[in-house]
């Protein structure tokens, strides 16, 4: 079903927040609040947490993390004032590694002593994609990213394994090197692609039967090119069975208030707080 992010593409993160929070967005944020940071969000119990965060160490490259929660869900360097609770179109409940349901307000799940992690989004390194003349299709169909469960294998932390989820976007073979170069230098949304061409050779049976996502039209001459997705903390819950698990709707992501140029350096300076 296509929806329309024109009336959102220029607002400030803090204003998408507001709209979020106040139920007026309920579909994909790609494309919105142009030149800043999407994030990917998951929530966890405590005795889940630092298992996770080692999962996330040992997988940078899709799951790079932005930003920890603790205490309260309100966020500090990715949103004066944001609530990973409220500020999400919609949220995924996940009990035991089952998705039970889709919510637009998660607040009622947040306990004591719950952890979230806000990982970078390959949306984020979409605007550089589109300036250097490339058609980023699910934006300019009006559609969420087509993302796949692959063959890729994650590095195990604890009860957290499992394939790796990439999400895809068709080029010309030409567009897909210049989209790597562009992308390889930002490992903090993801990175280079991880892989080019023939998707059977990553598990993927058919592109037009995504996981999660819509699928997207291919012009003639254009490959599959996929890359790490934040959405892998999905995949491997449904194999870590924790009692809950609060994620983002795929393509809902968190607006942070970081511009995507500044990224890499903000979080480099923040390692050596």
């Amino acid at each position: 079903m296509a929806f329309d992010i024109t009336p959102y593409i220029d607002k400030t993160p803090a204003e998408v927040r507001e709209l979020i929070r106040q139920g007026s967005i309920d579909f994909p944020t790609a494309g919105m609040c142009r030149g800043y940071a999407q994030a990917n969000l998951i929530i966890l119990p405590p005795e889940y947490a630092a298992d996770f965060e080692e999962f996330t160490r040992l997988n940078p490259f899709s799951c790079p993390v932005l930003e920890i929660i603790r205490d309260t869900p309100e966020t500090r360097d990715m949103g004066a004032g944001g609530n990973i609770c409220t500020d999400i179109p919609k949220y995924r409940i996940y009990e035991n590694g089952v998705f039970t349901k889709e919510v637009t307000d998660a607040s009622s799940y947040w306990k004591e002593g719950y952890v979230g992690f806000l990982i970078g989004c390959s949306f984020s390194f979409e605007e550089a994609l589109i300036r250097a003349g490339i058609d980023v299709r699910h934006i300019s169909q009006g559609r969420n990213v087509p993302m796949f469960k692959t063959n890729i294998q994650t590095v195990p932390a604890g009860p957290f394994y499992g394939p790796m989820v990439c999400s895809m976007r068709p080029m010309t073979p030409e567009h897909a090197k210049i989209a790597h170069e562009i992308t390889s230098k930002m490992p903090n949304v993801h990175g280079a692609p991880v892989h080019m061409g023939d998707a059977s050779a990553v598990g993927v049976a058919d592109v037009m039967k995504p996981d999660y996502g819509d699928a997207v039209d291919f012009k003639e001459g254009e490959i599959p090119v996929f890359w790490p997705c934040g959405v892998t903390p999905q995949s491997v819950v449904e194999q870590a069975k924790p009692p809950i698990a609060i994620t983002h709707a795929p393509g809902h992501m968190f607006l942070t208030d970081i511009i995507n140029a500044e990224l890499n350096d903000f979080l480099e300076a923040k390692k050596l707080r």
